[in-house]
């Protein structure tokens, strides 16, 4: 049994705490709300996984120190928006024990990804990063799921393997964090179009053309910002962009699709009622790509929908009246 510290009790989080709690660990959840705190703590439920009844095992608190002091690492699950500012909150109790990275996204404003960030912060952190095609909503009922931990500290990667596997998941590993983060967060803008088109009523033809050329774009600017080829069609890349792209759980597929049907990005939002990382991350990716040159027709033009205002229908259309070229 590990004691274990999991920042953040989003349903990420929370289905993170009752997959290692139900294979015998004891963990501590730290949320930013007392309400989510005490919903926890007095009724084993958590409002983003309705029907989940939570092991005795697992406890919440908004009190970063009494989470992580007897930890024997800690997994960072926050939005990528707050995770500069939450971190900035907890490092000074980090104490030399890994930091793995479960969120999936950017720095907004730096364009800087989260291992950056955290390092940034904390020069020296053991970081790991963990990623691959897991709803959270399989994870937590034990459906069979095979994620990939990358780190540059092999310690880490055989602590992460060796706590997290059993017959219900599988854990490879990885030394390319770079390529890792970036699969995870640049399958979120397909995902996001994938929707659109959902939401437009297109089919099968151009689900498996998006997944096709997407992969395309992301590895290209995956492999431009470091990463690896075979780590962009490996689970965090290719593997991560299916289930996110076909599967109705993914909130950044569900925006798209609002979108798709008519709907605002506020309007959006507001449906879906939970952070919705693609946004960012097509910010992000259309300013890396313009930054770097990297060709990215998908990117660019999905940018324009949510930040200029274009129509998908056009979008589509320009999209598929591109200048001919070889594949």
């Amino acid at each position: 049994m590990k004691n274990i510290a999991i920042i953040g009790s989003g349903s990420w989080g929370v289905a993170l705490a009752t997959h290692l709690a139900r294979i015998g660990n004891h963990v501590k959840i730290w949320s930013f709300l007392e309400e989510e705190k005490d919903l926890i703590n007095k009724e084993r439920k958590c409002k983003f996984l309705p029907g989940l009844e939570l092991p005795e095992n697992i406890e919440c608190f908004t009190n970063f120190e009494e989470v992580i002091k007897d930890a024997e690492f800690i997994l960072h699950v926050t939005p990528s928006k707050f995770t500069r500012d939450t971190f900035k909150q907890y490092k000074q109790y980090v104490d030399g024990k890994p930091v793995i990275i479960c969120s999936k996204g950017f720095e907004k404003d730096s364009l800087k990804t989260l291992d950056e960030v955290l390092e940034e912060e904390l020069p020296g952190v053991r970081i790991g990063v963990l990623s691959g095609p897991s709803h959270a909503e399989e994870v937590s009922i034990a459906m069979p799921t095979v994620l990939v931990i990358a780190s540059k500290d092999e310690e880490v990667l055989k602590m992460i393997q060796n706590t997290f596997m059993c017959p219900e998941m599988r854990i490879y590993t990885s030394s390319d964090v770079k390529g890792v983060e970036l699969g995870g967060a640049l399958k979120n803008i397909i995902a996001f179009c994938a929707g659109v088109a959902s939401g437009m009523g297109f089919g099968d033809n151009t689900f498996s053309a998006l997944i096709t050329r997407g992969l395309r774009e992301l590895t290209r600017l995956g492999v431009t910002l470091g990463g690896e080829k075979d780590t962009l069609y490996g689970l965090s890349g290719l593997g991560d962009l299916i289930v996110t792209c076909l599967s109705e759980h993914s909130r950044n597929r569900k925006a798209g699709k609002l979108i798709g049907q008519g709907k605002t990005l506020e309007e959006a939002k507001e449906e879906v009622g939970m952070v919705i990382e693609s946004i960012d991350n097509i910010e992000v990716a259309y300013k890396l790509g313009k930054i770097h040159n990297v060709d990215m027709p998908i990117v660019e033009t999905v940018y324009k929908v949510i930040y200029e205002e274009l129509e998908p229908k056009e979008a589509v259309n320009n999209l598929m009246t591109r200048d001919k070229k070889s594949e």
